[in-house]
């Protein structure tokens, strides 16, 4: 069964490795083959080590874990923007569970995560524009694509148009009830 819970400085490994693969598959002609075939990992593991080490009452990161493995995690900047609200920095799951119900899941405690620390506040997310899949994925969530633009400098370079995506009431995503979170 999978767990959501908060990520400890412990996970800070398995999510940079999680997140070094998704980058690799899914962001190339974005990010500079240079960086994304380079040490990627050594990168996301200095930002989520950082990340990680203490917390942060204006960030949230969650895991998801599945006999004692990290599958999936979400990180949240609550308040981010005046207009927007919150921001879900990175969404990802393991590529080999894609379409399990993860995703859905990490969405779902962000947004009670959002609504707990400002019940008015809005969701909004950037996603590249290439990435139609996860464009896919945020449209049956609700999520209206309000902005298009020019995204970047990225790590290690690159630029590409991307699309902002919003919940301006993030409850649409909250699944109930959150059997199996903690």
């Amino acid at each position: 069964m999978i767990l959501i819970r908060p990520a400890r400085a412990a996970d800070a490994e398995a999510v940079a490795e999680l997140h070094a693969e998704s980058w690799r598959r899914h962001y190339r002609g974005a990010y500079l083959d240079s960086y994304l075939d380079g040490d990627v990992v050594a990168d996301r593991r200095a930002v989520w080590s950082e990340r990680l080490a203490e917390p942060d009452a204006d960030r949230c990161t969650l895991v998801a874990v599945d006999d004692g493995e990290v599958v999936g995690f979400a990180h949240l900047v609550f308040d981010a923007d005046p207009t927007w609200g919150s921001l879900l920095d990175n969404l990802h799951a393991t590529f080999l569970r894609k379409r399990s119900g993860i995703g859905t899941r990490l969405v779902s405690e962000v947004a009670r995560a959002v609504i707990e620390r400002s019940p008015a506040s809005g969701l909004h997310l950037w996603v590249l524009e290439q990435n139609t899949a996860a464009q896919a994925f945020y449209s049956a969530r609700w999520g209206t694509c309000v902005e298009r633009a020019m995204r970047g400098p990225f790590p290690g370079g690159g630029h590409a148009q991307a699309l902002r995506f919003a919940w301006p009431d993030p409850t649409v995503l909250v699944d109930e009830p959150s059997a199996g979170s903690g």
